[in-house]
């Protein structure tokens, strides 16, 4: 019988995975307005992963866009992505006005409808219960140290996969684990 032995990058590749799902619980668990849960979360590997990556690139050629094609590298050479979404066509009820209206009523009455990347409007509350539960996540990852960065990109292609069908707002999350993160030297 062979001894057990895990190579590095098999190694690595596996406590990706893990640490996702443990930033998967860290989004879910963050503090949200009023208690109301409105965070959609999901993990993407492999092909699913590559699949994003293509939309972005195909983006990138649509718009002219060498962010979205910067981006897509950034994509495949990652082990695994987070996506966290909202439901931002909810919301919590307090009458502030930060979504555009005069009140939720409003709000709620009014259409939504799909902008150039994401749909609006949303209540800002929301917004900021989705940004709470992405810091929580990306520091979740930070403990671990694996490579992160939070993309709006990656978002815009999962919103064009329908990933997270609900979702009025995604952004996407890649992880990695290498000798240099390759999120933030992305001159070349």
């Amino acid at each position: 019988m062979n001894p057990p032995i895990v190579g590095s990058e098999d190694g690595e590749k596996e406590a990706v995975l893990e640490v996702a799902r443990l930033m998967l619980v860290a989004a879910r668990t963050a503090p949200k307005t009023a208690g109301k849960d409105d965070i959609l979360t999901l993990m993407v590997f492999g092909g699913e992963k590559e699949a994003i990556a293509d939309v972005m690139e195909k983006i990138a050629v649509d718009r002219n866009a060498d962010g979205f094609r910067r981006d897509a590298r950034n994509v495949r050479d990652s082990q695994a992505l987070i996506l966290v979404g909202v439901r931002g066509d909810k919301n919590v009820g307090l009458d502030c006005g930060g979504c555009g209206y005069s009140g939720c009523q409003e709000f709620e009455k009014a259409t939504k409808k799909l902008g150039k990347d994401f749909f609006g409007s949303n209540c800002v509350f929301k917004a900021l219960d989705m940004g709470i539960s992405l810091g929580s996540a990306v520091k979740m990852a930070s403990v671990f140290n694996v490579d992160n960065r939070i993309m709006y990109r990656v978002g815009t292609a999962a919103m064009k996969l329908k990933l997270l069908p609900e979702a009025t707002i995604i952004m996407g999350i890649p992880l990695s684990a290498k000798g240099k993160s390759i999120y933030f030297d992305r001159s070349k």
